[in-house]
């Protein structure tokens, strides 16, 4: 009998003990269920921002590429109109020849400028160093 009731007395013991193991898992298993379910609705939050970023990147290319066209037009426009004016062409020429070292004489020889505009062009070309 004394055999019987110790048995039952470990018996209720372990069974107390698995119980609380069952409600502590359980306990856990519920907690991440909702971790996991929080994770979730995190994802797709992000996704979402990274859907709005990536078109805003992509809206922000073609502007970009927009860009890059209208200033090769304006470069390609610059170059024609200094090409098409006869005085831009003396102009270049006499810068050209400054950046070259050339001395004041001779860009008034050369480009057939008056001693004052080759003076100033002498002068800006120095500032410009």
């Amino acid at each position: 009998m004394v055999v019987s009731c110790v048995v039952s007395l470990t018996c209720l013991g372990l069974l107390f003990l698995f119980s609380k193991r069952l409600q502590q898992t359980q306990n856990n298993a519920a907690r991440l269920h909702k971790q996991s379910h929080n994770d979730a609705e995190q994802i797709s939050i992000l996704r979402s921002e990274i859907a709005e970023v990536r078109a805003s990147v992509l809206s922000i290319g073609k502007r970009l590429v927009e860009c890059e066209t209208f200033t090769k037009d304006l470069a390609q426009q610059q170059a024609a109109q200094k090409y098409d004016d006869p005085d831009a062409k003396i102009y270049s020429r006499a810068v050209k020849m400054v950046e070259l070292g050339a001395d004041l004489e001779e860009i008034m020889r050369e480009c057939e400028l008056p001693r004052a505009e080759a003076e100033l062009l002498m002068s800006l070309h120095n500032k410009s160093q």
